[in-house]
């Protein structure tokens, strides 16, 4: 149940997608002054060296975070111009590196720090059941100094967001929250209890916007789960956008290596209304950069 670990993977081309999307999303969701209530239900460790024993031996950076800084934003040269949800990831990207190499890759946690306002009073609730990871994300959130800001959970992330959602209401009465729900699938049960929790939060909160990030993998949980919120959306009348980026198989690769993960989607239900026309904008740029083979697509969906 514990051998995941997503320091292997940190800065792939599915956290390019997924920090992208949660970006572009939250900086929507604060043009409103209320305060905000920020949920990451698998946390992580925050914080990853993508020079570090981790990264090193899986090098999926390579193929992602660093590879798309080297197209678009090459060190000594001018940067190319790069759609603006792009030019803002690699924006926030590089202030975790101010020396300039990609030394430091943000996680989920560190990615939603960074936007949280004090003056609104935005809240961050992180869960990491993993033990190694939990008590590296909260040694990590502990240097941030945020006080009561950030909340650090060693739970059940399912489980834990039942006491947040509804949020409290903001100094203004309003009650806003925001979720971002990544597991590591790593056991088939996953698919199905992300469904639920989503079916279940819908009901008790149907204005939240959910973010579900999901692999694109030869596995019927796998397929079932994008349309599965698609009927969840649709049956509570909440609009959805859908987001797959598939970089394709590597073609130094032969048939008897193990392609790894080549395709991953975003699924969010209360979109901003924004999110699709700057989605289109930067999925295409996103492709040309880290595509690489047989298989290479993207698409943005959206309905309700």
């Amino acid at each position: 149940m514990f051998s995941y670990r997503h320091a292997f993977h940190a800065g792939n081309h599915a956290d390019v997608l997924k920090h992208t999307t949660l970006i572009a999303t939250l900086r929507h969701l604060m043009q409103k002054e209320a305060g905000i209530t920020l949920i990451d239900t698998h946390a992580g460790a925050g914080l990853y060296r993508l020079d570090g024993d981790y990264t090193e031996t899986g090098g999926e950076a390579k193929d992602g975070v660093v590879k798309l800084f080297a197209a678009l934003r090459p060190l000594g040269k001018p940067p190319a111009t790069a759609a603006p949800a792009l030019a803002e990831y690699m924006d926030l990207i590089a202030s975790f590196n101010p020396a300039g190499a990609l030394r430091v890759y943000p996680g989920s946690p560190f990615v939603m720090h960074h936007l949280l306002r004090a003056e609104s009073r935005d809240r961050l609730k992180l869960f990491e059941l993993h033990p190694t990871d939990s008590k590296v994300l909260a040694a990590n959130i502990a240097q941030l100094e945020a006080g009561r800001q950030i909340a650090v959970a060693r739970e059940d992330g399912f489980e834990g967001i039942k006491a947040f959602l509804p949020p409290p209401p903001s100094a203004t009465g309003s009650k806003r929250a925001a979720l971002l729900m990544d597991p590591s699938y790593e056991v088939k049960t996953d698919y199905g209890r992300v469904s639920a929790c989503i079916q279940e939060q819908l009901k008790r909160f149907p204005t939240g916007t959910y973010m579900v990030w999901y692999p694109i993998i030869p596995r019927p949980e796998a397929h079932d789960l994008p349309r599965r919120l698609k009927t969840l959306s649709n049956q509570s009348k909440r609009p959805w956008l859908n987001a797959t980026l598939a970089i394709g198989q590597d073609p130094t690769h032969g048939p008897e290596d193990r392609p790894g993960l080549t395709a991953s989607g975003m699924f969010v239900i209360n979109p901003p209304h924004t999110l699709k026309a700057v989605l289109q904008a930067a999925l295409p740029q996103m492709l040309a950069v880290l595509g690489r083979g047989r298989g290479q697509g993207q698409t943005v969906d959206s309905g309700g």
